[in-house]
């Protein structure tokens, strides 16, 4: 048990994060996540596409 007169180990190698240093991860994962959706969405247009080709093969 703690008596209160002890000297407590201390580590002096931490980083600080200020709150300027946490904008531009936030700026970065919206940029991700538009890309993302981007992505996703001519990837279904493509899936749509060939199952409208493949339901409806007609031959013009």
């Amino acid at each position: 048990m703690s008596t209160g007169k002890e000297q407590l180990d201390t580590e002096d190698d931490f980083i600080s994060v200020e709150a300027d240093d946490a904008e531009p991860v936030v700026e970065v994962a919206k940029t991700n996540l538009s890309k993302r959706r981007t992505i996703d969405n001519l990837l279904e247009e493509r899936r749509l596409q060939k199952q409208i080709a493949d339901d409806y093969d007609f031959d013009l």
